[in-house]
C-alpha cells in the first residue's frame, strides 16, 4: 500500500527536458502505485509497463469520460464524447473505431503513400534551396503534418495554420486551461462546419467518404463524425510533429547511428520503433476510471477512483528496456507502448516485413 503520510505530487510532474519522461518516475517505478494530484482532483498514477498493459487490457477500467472519478487535467465543454470513440468502451468503442478503420486499412495507406512522397520531396526541395542553418521544426515538422491531414480532409489551404495553432493549444501539457478550452472550442465549430459541408458536397476525401457510407445511412451522426475528425486531426497532427523533429534530434544527438542508417535503410523501420519509444509522444492522454474494485502493483484501486498510465515511464522501465535513457537504433523495442495497447491502440507499428 502506499504511504498515505507522505506529501501527495502533483500531475503533470516536472521534467528536466520537455519531452523527456519526468525524472521522478523513475524512482515511482521501483515502488508501489503512488496517488497524484490532477485538476483539482485525485488518481492513481501507473508507471511500470507490465502494470500499464494490464491497466489497458482489464475491462474493469473505464475509458469513459462522463464516469464520476475519470480524471481530468482540464476542464473541456460538457458534451459527451468529446474525444469520439477514443473516450468509450464496448460495445460502441469498437462500432465507432471499426467504422473509422476503413479508411487506415493497409490498401487505403499505400494509395496514399505516392501524395506524401510528393509533400515530402517539395518540402526537402525547400530545405535543400534555402539558407542555412534550417529551422527543421518551422520549415518541415510543422508543415509535413498539416498538409497531409488538409490533404485527407480536403481542407483549404487558407485554414491550415488554424490546425497548427488549436491542435498545439489543446496539446501543450502546461497551457492555460481558458486557452485550452478556447481552442477546443474554435476546433470543434470548424470541423462542424467541414463535416456539415462534406455531407452536403461530398468530394474525394476521407470526411466525405465515412459521411456518405455511415452519416447518411443513418449508421453515425453528425456529431460522431464531428468527434472522429476532433480525434484525427489532434491525434496526427501536433504528436507528428513533435515525434518528426525528436528523432531528427536523437539523430543528430548520434551522429555514428545516422551514418549508419545513411549506410543500411533496412534499419529504419527498427529506428523508428526506437525513436517512438524513446520519446513515447503521446503523454497524458491514456486515463481511466475503475468500475470495480481492483489490486495493483501493492495499490487497493477502488471503484471510482481515477487511473493515469504514464506511458514514457514504461517505455523507460528498465525491466524491459535495458538502459531506457540511451536512444539506440539497435534495440528492440517492438515491446513499446507509444501507440497504447489493447482495444483502444492507436495505431500500428512499423511492418518489419514490408518489402521494398
Amino acid at each position: 500500500m502506499s504511504d498515505s503520510r507522505a506529501p501527495m505530487p502533483e500531475w503533470p510532474m516536472p521534467r528536466t527536458c520537455p519531452y523527456a519522461p519526468p525524472d521522478q518516475y523513475a524512482e515511482l517505478r521501483q515502488g508501489p502505485l503512488v496517488r497524484v494530484r490532477v485538476g483539482g482532483g485525485e488518481a492513481w498514477l501507473v508507471t511500470r509497463h507490465d502494470q500499464v498493459r494490464a491497466v489497458l487490457t482489464d475491462s474493469r477500467f473505464s475509458s469513459d469520460d462522463q464516469m464520476p472519478g475519470f480524471p481530468v487535467r482540464v476542464q473541456l465543454p460538457p458534451e459527451p464524447k468529446v474525444m469520439s470513440f477514443f473516450r468509450m468502451d464496448d460495445p460502441e468503442h469498437g462500432r465507432l473505431r471499426r467504422m473509422a478503420q476503413t479508411e487506415f486499412t493497409a490498401r487505403r495507406t499505400r494509395a496514399l503513400r505516392p501524395a506524401v512522397d510528393e509533400l515530402v520531396e517539395r518540402l526537402l526541395d525547400g530545405l535543400a534551396a534555402g539558407p542555412r542553418p534550417v529551422d527543421i521544426v518551422r520549415e518541415y515538422a510543422l508543415a509535413l503534418p498539416a498538409l497531409v491531414i488538409a490533404r485527407l480532409f480536403s481542407v483549404p489551404e487558407e485554414d491550415q495554420s488554424q490546425f497548427t495553432a488549436r491542435s498545439e493549444t489543446i496539446l501543450t501539457p502546461d497551457a492555460d486551461p481558458n486557452e485550452v478550452y478556447g481552442a477546443f472550442v474554435a476546433m470543434t465549430e470548424y470541423l462542424d462546419r467541414l463535416v456539415t459541408e462534406r455531407e452536403r458536397r461530398p468530394q474525394d476525401d476521407l470526411l466525405s467518404r465515412l459521411a456518405t457510407r455511415y452519416v447518411l445511412t443513418g449508421e453515425l451522426t453528425h456529431e460522431d463524425l464531428v468527434a472522429m475528425a476532433r480525434l484525427f486531426l489532434v491525434a496526427g497532427h501536433e504528436t507528428t510533429i513533435h515525434q518528426i523533429a525528436l528523432s531528427v534530434l536523437s539523430l543528430l544527438r548520434a551522429p555514428d547511428q545516422l551514418a549508419e542508417l545513411r549506410d543500411r535503410p533496412e534499419l529504419y523501420p527498427q529506428a523508428v520503433e526506437e525513436a517512438l519509444r524513446y520519446w513515447s509522444i503521446a503523454q497524458d492522454n491514456q486515463v481511466r476510471v475503475a468500475v470495480g474494485d481492483v489490486e495493483l502493483g501493492g495499490a487497493a484501486i477502488a471503484k471510482g477512483d481515477g487511473v493515469i498510465l504514464a506511458l514514457p515511464a514504461a517505455n523507460h522501465d528498465e525491466r524491459v528496456f535495458a538502459d531506457p535513457g540511451r536512444f539506440d537504433i539497435h534495440r528492440d523495442a517492438g515491446r513499446h507502448i507509444a501507440f497504447g495497447y489493447g482495444a483502444h491502440r492507436l495505431t500500428q507499428r512499423c511492418d518489419r516485413r514490408r518489402k521494398r
